[in-house]
């Protein structure tokens, strides 16, 4: 197991941007792919971003490519997501999490942070 600590989240007017930080602890970090995921209300969560363990290769959800960037930090233990031009739509609470395998789907990640708080006003 992972444990993992989001921060980063707040109000954001439509435009704008935030980064969000996902620190893990507990495990050798690059051994494990990184993936943001969120989750708004009445709605399933939803792949954002993952990003391999060394940083090599990312994939993002067409709903957030070319606005969105993951990157890590592996000397930090530490995930990012720069999220620019936000939208009304991007509002939703983004959790962290991490995998042994690299990919999109919710049930390749056994550890999750406890979500921060993403709200776009427009």
């Amino acid at each position: 197991q992972v444990q993992l600590v989001e921060s980063g989240g707040g109000l954001v007017q439509a435009g704008g941007s935030l980064k969000l930080s996902c620190a893990a602890a507990g495990r050798t970090f690059s051994d494990y792919a990184m993936g943001w995921f969120r989750q708004a209300p009445g709605k399933e969560r939803e792949f954002v971003a993952t990003i391999t363990g060394s940083g090599g290769n990312t994939i993002y959800a067409d709903s957030v490519k070319g606005r969105f960037t993951i990157s890590r930090d592996n000397a930090k233990s530490t995930v990012y997501l720069q999220m620019n031009s936000l939208k009304p739509e991007d509002t939703a609470v983004y959790y962290c999490a991490a995998s042994t395998k690299f990919g999109r789907g919710t049930g390749l990640y056994g550890s999750w942070g406890q979500g921060t708080q993403v709200t776009v006003s427009s």
